[in-house]
């Protein structure tokens, strides 16, 4: 009778098991294809204009400047903040966002604020300082499909996108999640080097007959905003009145004034202007916004748009993963452009187990591409998603260069037109490519003499090659 018992015990976990890894996979097991109707829709020439446009912009190419300019955005509200993020938890970094944004509330800003449903599920529900910003009445917080693992097959529905917009002043967007581990620089044993771009809006009253992309990532994220999977986060005045949740409020009050006694520059007016350089388009890109399996929209834009290049196409992603389609999308750009490639972190690097047992599995596919593949080593894991085409496009945004952000993921890019910002941003890419090994062969590499590579543990390099082998029917989420 035990027996028995424990057979059909396993038996009901077995199943589950089943239940949840065939509910997950199942709808992303099939690549679609691209549409008729997108490809008449796009044309890479309408992400180019002859003249200086409305907007101008910045990079934020350290976890430093990502915290100061959403503090100093954030001060000069006068009507609305938005803030869109796949993750935020609990850290220095957040909880000085969050007082400003309580601040700000309390003066009578309208904050909204939307999270991916895995993050809000798992980092925010039972955390007291949370409820503290949502119980706010000028504050709304709400979850992107939150996540229920009694329904596997919508698990897989993540938003990945990452901004923040101020009025119709300007807007951040880009890879950073909200946490202490892609912003400011307080002491922290884990961190990510990533990059964003500010936008500034120079004709917030639109006399002019270009109007700013900052109204296309606002329309962008009202769709978001109403989509049915969008549900409200602890909307209740009530909370504030629980004594953990006072005493949040009651730090977040504290911990603004402390903040603006400190960082006096970032509460004062400033003059975008100066900060900002000039640009003749900004073009938002975007993938589908639907939970189940999508369309490659944004791979086929950005693969438009590198094909049309003359000299030079530099793609720097976290990690590569790819299918059929999209290695002969890369070979054809390879034999086109002069000078192409593509910077990774190298698997040493890198904290993504899951992608790089992929590329370790799949490297002689991605070598093949004709692509030159140089791999990061410089001793913290890289998290920024750019392009650079010829001298005066760039390209930034939260897309990752593998099949979840190409067939499952909410992704946004932004593509800069702007010989200033391309020149400074591939001068960032150029410094970090020093850091990097160039793979000469599947098993090869050239490798610069300051380069001290990490070795991996064996039972880890052992693991990553059976995790490469056995994941292969799933490489669909990675």
């Amino acid at each position: 009778m035990k027996r028995f018992k424990i057979r059909w015990l396993l038996f009901v976990l077995a199943f589950f098991l089943v239940y949840l890894i065939a509910g997950a996979v199942g709808p992303f097991l099939y690549y679609k294809k691209v549409a008729e109707e997108t490809k008449k829709n796009f044309s890479a020439s309408d992400c180019y204009n002859d003249t200086a446009g409305v907007d101008r912009a910045m990079l934020l190419e350290t976890n430093k400047s990502a915290w100061d300019e959403r503090i100093r955005l954030f001060h000069q509200a006068k009507e609305r903040i938005i803030l869109s993020t796949f993750d935020m938890r609990d850290g220095k970094s957040t909880r000085d966002l969050l007082a400003v944004l309580y601040h700000k509330a309390e003066e009578g800003i309208k904050i909204k604020i939307l999270v991916d449903g895995v993050s809000g599920t798992i980092r925010m529900e039972e955390n007291e300082l949370f409820y503290a910003l949502s119980s706010h009445p000028n504050v709304e917080i709400k979850i992107y499909n939150k996540l229920n693992v009694a329904v596997p097959w919508k698990t897989q529905g993540r938003m990945h996108d990452k901004y923040v917009i101020v009025d119709e002043l300007a807007y951040i967007l880009g890879g950073r999640n909200t946490f202490d581990y892609f912003i400011g620089d307080y002491p922290n044993k884990n961190m990510s080097y990533d990059r964003e771009v500010l936008i500034y809006n120079t004709d917030p009253q639109q006399r002019q007959g270009d109007k700013s992309s900052l109204y296309q990532v606002e329309a962008y994220f009202s769709h978001m905003w109403k989509k049915k999977e969008c549900r409200l986060f602890h909307d209740e005045e009530s909370l504030s009145k629980d004594e953990k949740v006072k005493s949040m409020i009651d730090m977040l009050t504290k911990r603004y004034e402390k903040l603006k006694t400190e960082n006096p520059d970032l509460f004062k007016p400033c003059d975008y202007d100066l900060m900002t350089c000039e640009t003749n388009k900004v073009t938002l890109l975007s993938n589908p916004t639907g939970i189940y399996g999508k369309e490659p929209v944004l791979f086929y834009e950005l693969s438009e748009l590198m094909k049309q290049a003359k000299e030079r196409v530099i793609i720097h992603t976290p990690y590569v993963v790819l299918n059929g389609y999209m290695k002969r999308e890369l070979t054809e750009i390879a034999g086109k452009v002069p000078d192409s490639r593509m910077v990774i972190n190298s698997v040493e690097n890198g904290d993504n187990f899951m992608a790089s047992s992929d590329y370790l599995y799949r490297k002689k596919g991605v070598y093949n591409t004709g692509l030159s593949l140089l791999e990061y080593d410089g001793g913290v894991s890289y998290h920024g998603k750019s392009v650079v085409i010829d001298e005066d496009m760039s390209i930034i945004g939260s897309y990752n260069m593998d099949l979840r952000s190409t067939y499952v993921d909410t992704e946004l890019m932004l593509a800069v037109q702007s010989k200033e910002l391309t020149e400074e941003l591939t001068g960032y890419m150029d410094a970090m490519e020093k850091d990097c090994r160039v793979v000469t062969g599947p098993d090869t590499y050239e490798v610069p003499e300051h380069i001290r590579v990490e070795e991996i543990g064996v039972w880890k390099k052992i693991a990553m090659r059976v995790v490469g082998l056995i994941m292969q029917p799933f490489r669909s989420l990675v």
